[in-house]
């Protein structure tokens, strides 16, 4: 840049590239993060294995459940769990709650294939498993490639078998076949979206024949065998069950340079990861640090443990009525309305592959820092929350006096379609609330793609929100 550029310089906006504003210190801490964030998610590939690792954590840092607690005071560090698929942790702060809360609020699903009610049968020598597909996956992505079986199944006398199969070395891994290229002629004439039927992600899980050659459906049989020596289960139990196939395999580094990760489920527990550890750090805070994990966001938020629930609502009900000993719904309200929110979401990463579908001058960058989206929605912002200036330009602030690496973005061209997040839900009730995340390659993808530096610059936001955002 010539000294007439540097001259006008101060009347410009540029992204900033983590790697270049850290130091070697701060770089070692980014790469540090990373390994730990992937053990995270390699133990985290549902919703109910997120709660478990997350409260995991948590009581090691000294959280302890809301119900085993008669009062709170400051310094205090409580969770609640809703049905074992969302969780929320609350570090008391100095002020009453009445004044606010500082939530960080993120969704541990993720798209996926679940096993339907009646999956097992079995044609033409092979045991096969029907499937529904969760939330928005691009279906012939998930075809060909190794995967593993996770969930629940509770038997008629009410105990729970939990099921893992697939991510262990010496186990087993299941498939979904495609049709080779040679007779492929009718496929390839098909929608890319219609290419693989949803009816057809049938889920290869056995080819050996129950050894008995008078007995009927001899290879489910063999299947029902072997599950009944493992889990002691019989094909009813499948009515009672939550099964879901999810890629088999470790996230790994990518790059001979290591300093991207590709992984399962980056959508949206690197969110999660990164406001989990912020929220373990958090003491000597004036407000209540809220860190708040929640299911069914992939598919509009909805049940009773997606955000539309009462689950969060129920929560702060209580820690009202232990620091008051007396509830009211107008304490509630006030204490919601005083409220700020950062939604923990991913962000589209601007893909040099596919630049047609994004608008550079508002898209993410890979390595740029964290992503702060003030609008999701579609055709026209529809069903955005559209956060208000005077909230962002608080957040630039903070972010700016404590040497964190940001940047906007939104997903993807105006015409080209859209999303949303959980950031909606939580403005109904007045709060100030805006998405903030870690942009994302390849996202829905079995395997996405994030930065080590914008997972770390995410932890750094979320850190300083709880710290020091009033």
């Amino acid at each position: 840049m010539s000294q007439d550029s540097n001259k006008y310089k101060k009347y410009f906006y540029e992204k900033k590239l983590v790697w270049e504003e850290i130091n070697q210190k701060e770089r070692q801490a980014v790469l540090d993060f990373g390994e730990d964030y992937k053990k995270f998610i390699d133990l985290s590939k549902t919703e109910r294995n997120s709660v478990k690792e997350i409260v995991k954590r948590a009581q090691e840092q000294g959280f302890v459940p809301i119900d085993s607690v008669n009062s709170i005071e400051k310094g205090m560090k409580v969770y609640t769990i809703n049905k074992d698929k969302a969780v929320a942790l609350f570090v008391i702060g100095e002020d009453e709650l009445e004044s606010g809360l500082n939530i960080v609020g993120s969704h541990i699903d993720a798209p996926r294939i679940d096993l339907k009610q009646c999956p097992l049968y079995e044609d033409s020598g092979l045991s096969l498993l029907k499937t529904h597909y969760y939330g928005g996956i691009k279906k012939y992505q998930w075809v060909t490639m190794p995967l593993a079986l996770y969930g629940v199944i509770i038997k008629e006398n009410g105990e729970k078998i939990e099921v893992s199969i697939g991510d262990n070395e010496d186990d087993p891994v299941f498939f979904i076949t495609d049709i080779l290229p040679h007779l492929a002629k009718d496929q390839y004439k098909k929608n890319l979206s219609e290419a693989i039927a949803g009816e057809d992600l049938n889920v290869i899980i056995g080819s050996l024949p129950y050894d008995d050659k008078e007995a009927k459906d001899k290879f489910k049989l063999n299947v029902l065998r072997l599950l009944n020596d493992k889990y002691g289960i019989t094909e009813e139990d499948f009515l009672t069950a939550e099964l879901e196939i999810v890629p088999a395999g470790k996230c790994r580094d990518v790059g001979i340079d290591r300093g991207l990760i590709a992984g399962y489920g980056h959508d949206d527990r690197v969110c999660a990861y990164t406001s989990l550890q912020a929220v373990l750090e958090t003491k000597n805070n004036k407000k209540t640090a809220v860190g708040l994990f929640v299911d069914k966001e992939e598919i509009g938020s909805v049940g009773n443990t997606g955000m539309n629930s009462e689950f969060f609502n129920n929560a702060v009900s209580e820690l009202l009525y232990l620091e008051k000993g007396k509830f009211s719904g107008l304490e509630l309200r006030r204490t919601l309305a005083n409220s700020s929110v950062l939604s923990s979401d991913v962000a589209a990463a601007f893909d040099p592959t596919y630049p047609s579908v994004l608008e550079k001058l508002n898209s993410p960058y890979i390595g740029n820092g964290v992503t702060l989206v003030k609008f999701t929605g579609s055709g026209g912002k529809s069903g955005a929350n559209d956060a208000n200036a005077e909230y962002i330009g608080k957040l630039r602030k903070l972010f700016n006096e404590n040497n964190i690496i940001w940047q906007t973005g939104e997903l993807g061209k105006v015409d080209q379609g859209g999303g949303g997040t959980i950031a909606y839900i939580l403005a109904k009730f007045n709060m100030d609330v805006v998405d903030l995340g870690v942009p994302v390659l390849s996202m829905h993808a079995p395997y996405e793609i994030v930065s080590k530096a914008d997972v770390y610059m995410t932890y750094k936001a979320y850190k300083a929100f709880y710290d020091y955002y009033i």
